[in-house]
């Protein structure tokens, strides 16, 4: 079922070679990245900043532009990777492997299945064993995040708020539910655990490894909504091993440095009150644009 606390793949013809691929390779790969801050940037001054201010890794994106989102352009990807030493992310469609080959083939350290791009097929997600580069998967509850795990994901991001207002209440909403269900799941007896699997629809080798681990097998980041220090530090409270930050907090902003700063120092220091006070003073003004408008509060209370 499973070797060192990662998980074993099954050896048939679905899956690619587990010498040419090894799972535990992928999952230490993602596990260099525990207890820091994931900046997304969409140019070499932003990514600059990030890796001057602290950040693990860097999650490259377009700039803003109409119609369907996807990959970012490889020439901005390789230009990026020429100007800071930091590891690599980048965003694919659900779906479109194709896109992730690019991408493995530019020379990307990570590979992100996202969601906030368009989706490329509603059906099926990447065979992420196919890939030598470790993929990176949403989730908003416990069954999604092992089905994931199961396709091949090294790390799970459970996803919060899509568009960028800097509301955190659905991420908080999201890792709550998966930290309740492993919780759930903690204290059940071993005769419970099949029909707990079979509610959740999850494989129930993965259900039964996250047990005896008590948490999820795989490296767990939250994104979405977090543009705050003490954003960050909840989500870390909340049981995370790290967060993914959104390009926004980069947008009208006189100090970028000073507020990506703030945000690591409290992914690192996060049960350290005397460093978060620290770290959260003079932002106010910083995150003038990052509030969330009547209208969408009007949408939550419906």
């Amino acid at each position: 079922m499973a070797e060192d606390g990662v998980v074993t793949l099954y050896n048939n013809t679905a899956i690619t070679d587990t010498k040419k691929n090894p799972v535990s390779i992928k999952v230490g790969l993602t596990q260099m990245l525990r207890g820091g801050a994931i900046l997304a940037v969409s140019n070499t001054n932003q990514a600059k900043i990030a890796e001057e201010a602290g950040a693990c890794c860097l999650v490259i994106t377009e700039p803003n532009r109409q119609g369907i989102s996807r990959m970012p352009d490889p020439a901005l990807i390789k230009q990026i990777k020429r100007a800071v030493s930091i590891p690599i992310m980048s965003r694919s469609r659900i779906g479109h492997f194709v896109e992730a080959q690019i991408l493995e083939r530019v020379g990307v350290d990570y590979i992100d299945e996202n969601e906030v791009l368009a989706i490329a097929d509603e059906f099926n997600f990447i065979n992420k064993h196919n890939f030598r580069c470790p993929f990176v998967c949403g989730c908003r509850n416990l069954g999604e995040a092992l089905r994931r795990v199961r396709e091949g994901a090294a790390m799970i991001r459970t996803q919060g708020d899509l568009s960028g207002t800097g509301n955190i209440v659905e991420t908080v909403k999201n890792v709550r539910c998966v930290m309740g269900e492993i919780r759930i799941l903690n204290n059940m007896d071993e005769d419970e655990v099949f029909a707990f699997s079979k509610k959740i629809a999850a494989p129930y080798d993965l259900v039964a490894q996250t047990k005896q681990m008590g948490r999820l097998p795989v490296v767990h980041f939250a994104a979405g909504g977090i543009v705050t220090p003490a954003d960050a530090a909840l989500m870390m409270q909340l049981g995370c091993d790290g967060v993914f930050v959104g390009s926004e907090v980069f947008d009208n902003c006189s100090d970028s440095y000073k507020r990506v700063r703030g945000i690591v120092e409290a992914v690192r220091h996060y049960n350290d009150p005397h460093v978060l006070v620290e770290n959260s003073c003079g932002l106010e003004g910083e995150m003038a644009g990052l509030n969330v408008t009547e209208e969408s509060m009007e949408q939550f209370g419906e």
